[in-house]
C-alpha cells in the first residue's frame, strides 16, 4: 500500500553490489531514522565504483559498503523483502514461506551491461538511481507529507 512505511526493510538483488545496496542507501537517506534498512544479494560479489560516484552526486557515501548474502543477514525480522532481480524475489520468495514477510517484486536493469564510454555507463547507474529513488518516494511516501 503507497505511504505504508514499514518498521523494517530488506532490499535484495542479485550479487548486492549495485541495485539493492543503492536502494537501501536511498531509503536510509530518506527515512533512515524511522525504518531499519539493509540489503543483501543471492550471491555476494564486490563493490562496484560506479555505485558510489552515482550515488556521491546525491550527497551518499557508498566508500565503505560492503556486499552481503542473505546468509550474512545479522537479522532477519523484516517487515518487507523488496526484490530487485528474478534470482532475490526466488530467494525472497521462500522467506515468506517460513516467516510473517510481505514481499514485492520491483524488476531493475542491470547497469553492469550496459557498454560505452565511462559517462554512458554513469548514465546507466544514474537511471538506476533515480529510478529506485522514484519507487522508494512512490511507494512510501514523500520525506516531507512525514516530516521526515
Amino acid at each position: 500500500m503507497p505511504g505504508d512505511l514499514p518498521s523494517a526493510v530488506l532490499f535484495a538483488c542479485t550479487q548486492n553490489v549495485i541495485r539493492s545496496p543503492m536502494a537501501a542507501a536511498i531509503m536510509k537517506h530518506f527515512y533512515g531514522h524511522k525504518v531499519y534498512v539493509a540489503s543483501c544479494g543471492v550471491k555476494p560479489g564486490q563493490p562496484d565504483p560506479f555505485v558510489n560516484a552515482v550515488m556521491e552526486e546525491m550527497g551518499i557515501d557508498m566508500g565503505k559498503y560492503r556486499p552481503q548474502g542473505f546468509d550474512d543477514l545479522e537479522d532477519s525480522s523484516f517487515d518487507l523483502v523488496i526484490s530487485l532481480s528474478p534470482e532475490a524475489h526466488h530467494r525472497a520468495l521462500e522467506l515468506t514461506r517460513t516467516m510473517a514477510i510481505d514481499a514485492e517484486y520491483w524488476p531493475t536493469m542491470d547497469p553492469s551491461i550496459t557498454m560505452g564510454s565511462r559517462e554512458q555507463i554513469l548514465d546507466s547507474y544514474r537511471e538506476v538511481r533515480d529510478t529506485l529513488t522514484r519507487k522508494i518516494r512512490q511507494r512510501f511516501g514523500s520525506v516531507a507529507a512525514r516530516g521526515v
